[in-house]
């Protein structure tokens, strides 16, 4: 591309005129500010020291070398330390002549490497999926297809917790208080049912605790020794002793579970390669932690649990296994990152998991390399920040979380209500109306969620994400819309367009700034899956959109006289919306034919 091609003659430039090389990170080159001319502009200021000349005179002396030594390059303007570079349009003709027909624009070449696990998802069965998970699910899974994008072969996976003592709380109270009521009888999705009994164990050993203070006992020590507790710390040494009762209850309650998770998932449009289970892999964890008890890396304190002392690595003792016993999240991570080894020999283990797990992922690495795995050092943490409401934060035991099922449903009857209101699809069918919301919808849940860059904690508004107007999944699937609706004129119009453009075509101003986006689109989908960022593709298919929508409103395309204008026109649109789609695609999200 032309960046590389300016950078690399830059490096030869400061190398002929100055007879030095220089680090690369000193050649900076970035877009032109819109309000320069030019396309491309070279950073004087790093390079001074190499010329000990000033920034006129060096951005002159650069740019005439790059005039005289790069075709592409027709002409610069200076603007103090900042050397603006113009690339003939002959470069742009065959930009677009060489890709707008292209099916693979944007792809990437496969390369012979070994395959990236992605694990994200990774929901409890004590709770349905909400609105934290459906950020988890949303970065996962477009990482994911944007690492496979840029040539990377990769595994989607996912790891249910469906085991411990969280999910115990949920049996003990439905045992208690649940009446055998399943999910027919209550006409719940299995998962919602599941956590309404986690709901419910909580309110009641809340009780339990608040009697126990009033009798004089510290709130701490009276939050482990409630009969609840006691009960479910029970409960969880009989399931890991294969207790057929506990196993068969556990089995049938997370059999519901798993029905409801598939059913979101499937709503949500999003798969995984393969499923691990916590209940599979805890026990190579408990293995792993015997062969670190026989390195001598662990130890046994007197009351029989198990810990690793990283203490000389600037953290603190982590426990590996319960008094008891009985396994802990860490034992479980042990056992499972083996087993992802075992499987795929991967080159990288992405981790999507919350901010909050930062510790947990720096013990977990550490504990690995300890007991001699040197692959740990290919795990890495995806760490997002955490979604939030305009009202505040939510709690899972409190039941204030938003159900993914109900705010998709929220989201469904908002784009319905908001179409409505403008009257845009009144001669649409019932049916043709109903899946165009559906896809408005979720293009808008899950634009909103990715254009964020992961790391950032975000608040999610409903309504604003339904916009049909700015920075939303609704004002680009409108804009695909709108450019499918002009291709489909033009056939209806018998226009015969051309494959290519002549090598003399002189550009408007909206056309090269539409090729300039679209010349950038390869790039940004490498960048964003080195940065593991799916908000670099979304805010290019903004940009690209905005851009596009603006060129619409200014030039001719159907009604221009002049055919060869016309044609690139349509050319040129269809091209923007084949790399919208694309672009779209990435992020899980469909654009419509029509609107």
């Amino acid at each position: 591309m032309i960046e590389q091609l300016v950078l690399d003659t830059l490096l030869n430039a400061v190398k002929e005129l100055y007879k030095q090389d220089i680090p690369s990170k000193l050649a900076q080159v970035q877009k032109t500010r819109p309000e320069f001319e030019g396309d491309l502009t070279i950073v004087v200021f790093p390079l001074l020291r190499t010329s000990k000349k000033g920034p006129e005179q060096t951005a002159d002396e650069i740019g005439n070398f790059m005039v005289s030594n790069l075709n592409e390059v027709t002409s610069f303007n200076i603007i103090k330390g900042f050397l603006n570079l113009s690339i003939s349009s002959k470069y742009w003709v065959k930009f677009f002549n060489d890709n707008s027909k292209l099916s693979t624009f944007g792809k990437h070449p496969k390369k012979k490497l070994a395959p990236v696990v992605v694990e994200y998802s990774s929901p409890n069965t004590n709770k349905p999926l909400h609105l934290g998970h459906i950020r988890n699910n949303l970065i996962g899974w477009s990482i994911a297809e944007i690492i496979k994008n840029s040539g990377q072969e990769v595994a989607k996976v996912n790891l249910v917790n469906d085991r411990g003592i969280h999910i115990c709380k949920s049996m003990l109270a439905w045992q208690k208080w649940g009446n055998d009521v399943t999910p027919k009888a209550s006409n719940l999705k299995g998962d919602k049912l599941v956590g309404d009994y986690y709901v419910i164990f909580d309110k009641k050993n809340k009780e339990e605790i608040k009697a126990l203070v009033e009798t004089g006992m510290e709130e701490d020590e009276a939050s482990t020794s409630t009969a609840l507790m006691r009960e479910a710390k029970e409960m969880l040494k009989r399931w890991e002793d294969n207790d057929t009762t506990i196993r068969e209850l556990w089995s049938t309650m997370n059999q519901w579970v798993y029905n409801g998770f598939d059913s979101t998932y499937s709503r949500m449009g999003i798969d995984f390669d393969k499923v691990y289970y916590e209940s599979s892999t805890y026990l190579l964890g408990k293995k792993l932690v015997d062969q670190g008890l026989e390195l001598g890396v662990f130890f046994k304190k007197e009351d029989g649990s198990v810990w690793c002392d990283l203490s000389d690595d600037g953290l603190d003792e982590k426990l590996l296994l319960r008094a008891d016993g009985t396994s802990v999240y860490m034992t479980q991570d042990l056992g499972t990152a083996q087993l992802r080894y075992d499987d795929y020999h991967p080159s990288k283990l992405i981790y999507v998991v919350g901010n909050e797990q930062n510790y947990h992922f720096d013990v977990l690495k550490l504990i690995l390399k300890k007991i001699g795995k040197s692959w740990a050092d290919n795990i890495s943490h995806l760490n997002y920040g955490m979604v939030e409401l305009p009202h505040g934060k939510m709690k899972s035991r409190e039941g204030t979380v938003v159900d993914a099922d109900d705010l998709m449903d929220e989201m469904y009857k908002t784009a319905k209500q908001t179409s409505e209101d403008l009257g845009k699809f009144d001669d649409l069918s019932i049916e043709e109306a109903s899946s165009l919301y559906n896809v408005l919808s979720l293009g808008a849940l899950k634009y909103f969620i990715l254009k964020v860059d992961p790391k950032r904690t975000m608040t999610f508004n409903p309504a604003e994400s339904i916009d049909f107007n700015g920075n939303t999944g609704p004002f680009i699937q409108y804009t695909h819309a709108r450019i499918r609706s002009i291709v489909r004129k033009s056939k209806a119009l018998n226009l015969v367009l051309d494959d290519s453009i002549s090598h003399d075509y002189v550009f408007e101003t909206k056309e090269k700034s539409i090729l300039k986006i679209l010349h950038d689109f390869p790039e940004i989908t490498l960048q964003a899956a080195t940065s593991l960022s799916p908000a670099l593709v979304a805010n290019y298919a903004y940009e690209l959109a905005r851009e596009y929508n603006q060129f619409y409103h200014e030039v001719m395309i159907l009604k221009e006289i002049d055919s060869e204008k016309r044609n690139f026109r349509i050319s040129l649109s269809e091209f923007t919306g084949k790399t919208i789609k694309y672009a779209m695609a990435l992020l899980g999200i469909q654009v419509p034919e029509r609107m």
